[in-house]
């Protein structure tokens, strides 16, 4: 990081904490929002697609080639490759739409909240536990920004019915929820995944002219580039991705999590694993959470399946009706059961389907959302509707995946205190809590 950029960050969080937070301001009714978009390459572009609408004045990507279709589609935006130097150098800029890689996420959302930016930022939000805690507490003293997380389907009507559902009693008291995804990455075999080594590979290929691998890096651990890591292969690395459940489980355990406040589990446990090693995601694992009772809600436990469909979900809905066919979840309540797909809005259904009547009495009590979750964020930004997803509630939904992934790594029984945030048994775990972050992008 040259000295310019030090101490613009320097500068810019010293002032927001002094201050207790830069305050963004709602931009006007009817006048389109100022929108940078950083890491445009791959997901990032449908977001700015959904984008359109509003003003974008920026896009920053450390891979011109990547983001090339994005460029072509919002000619007129500045081009960046360092987010620090386009938010030095474009103040005007309102909100930031954050796409890049799992390792770099809390970089460049804590420093676009410091800088008074409305933030939404690609799920999972953080990767790590302290960086989700961390951008939690910024966001809340961020006054005025709007932060959300871009977990899409949490703005679904179906996630809001299934919130509605279960604290209307309608399936009884929950005691235990099945979630899983049946994919896994290197078993993909095609020729994207077809560079996915299992090991960092020895050879060191040239780095793509319209790369800049040093900031695509960030805080990850150091290594030269290859194409096993870039595009969207990181995923499957612990040093740079969340694995499947933080690619598909912030979306599968979202409804689970906001209607039966699974912000704090008693325990975790690896029952069953294959395919890990130290560097890179399993291709099969099974994650069980212990939760003790939490208001009205009685003890349960969540088993968490990667990699394959459990046996388990056919037994209690049989003819495949349970799920989608990349994914889902079972709600088991003492008087019936909700499933539903991969995300939350697809494939949702009651069991027995006699429940159906009841359900129609269930009120509304949440807010129906309109358009794309990407839109949401821009109408709350405008002051115009309401948050979905926001960092306070997408923190602990991303901080329930990480726990998952601490359990999938050291294996056996973590027990936790919940109100001290650390384990009680396991005192190793505080490494894979807060990971350590290349020197120049501390946090």
């Amino acid at each position: 990081m040259n000295q310019s950029r030090r101490t613009f960050l320097q500068t810019t969080l010293a002032t927001a904490l002094a201050s207790g937070g830069l305050h963004a301001q709602a931009a006007p009714t009817g006048r389109k929002l100022r929108i940078a978009g950083i890491g445009v390459g791959g997901m990032g572009l449908n977001n700015m697609t959904n984008l359109a609408g509003e003003d974008i004045v920026a896009l920053c990507d450390v891979d011109h080639a990547f983001a090339a279709k994005a460029f072509n589609k919002f000619p007129a935006a500045k081009r960046w490759k360092d987010f620090r130097e386009m938010l030095e150098k474009q103040p005007e800029i309102e909100a930031v739409m954050i796409a890049t890689p799992d390792h770099t996420h809390a970089s460049i959302a804590l420093a676009a909240l410091k800088a008074g930016k409305h933030v939404y930022c690609q799920k999972p939000l953080t990767h790590d536990i302290y960086e989700a805690r961390l951008l939690g507490k910024a966001a809340a003293e961020a006054k005025g920004c709007v932060a959300v997380m871009g977990n899409q389907h949490h703005s679904s009507a179906g996630a809001r019915k299934i919130v509605e559902w279960v604290g209307a009693g309608l399936i009884g008291d929950v005691t235990r929820v099945i979630a899983w995804c049946s994919l896994n990455y290197r078993p993909f075999g095609n020729a994207y995944w077809s560079t996915l080594t299992d090991r960092p590979p020895e050879e060191t290929p040239p780095v793509p002219e319209t790369l800049a691998w040093d900031l695509w890096l960030g805080a990850g651990k150091e290594r030269p580039y290859h194409p096993t890591y870039h595009p969207a292969r990181w995923r499957a690395w612990w040093d740079y991705g969340c694995g499947m459940m933080g690619d598909r489980g912030v979306h599968t355990l979202d409804a689970s999590c906001w209607a039966l406040d699974l912000a704090k589990p008693s325990a975790i446990e690896r029952l069953s694993i294959e395919g890990a090693n130290e560097f890179i995601h399993p291709d099969k694992a099974h994650v069980r959470y212990e939760f003790p009772a939490r208001g009205k809600f009685p003890a349960m436990q969540l088993d968490w399946h990667s990699g394959e469909r459990p046996k388990e979900v056919d037994e209690l809905i049989p003819g495949g009706k349970g799920g989608d066919e990349q994914g889902g979840a079972v709600i088991i309540g003492s008087r019936g059961m909700i499933s539903h797909g991969t995300y939350p809005g697809n494939s949702l259904a009651l069991h027995p389907k006699s429940l159906a009547e009841a359900a129609r009495a269930v009120p509304e009590s949440l807010p129906r959302m309109r358009g794309s979750h990407e839109a949401n964020w821009v109408a709350a930004c405008k002051g115009e509707g309401p948050v979905s997803s926001d960092f306070g509630y997408a923190s602990i939904l991303t901080e329930l995946t990480h726990l998952g992934n601490l359990a999938i790594r050291l294996g056996g029984r973590i027990e936790s205190d919940a109100a001290a945030g650390r384990s009680t048994n396991r005192p190793e775990a505080e490494a894979l809590v807060r990971m350590p972050r290349r020197q120049g992008w501390e946090l």
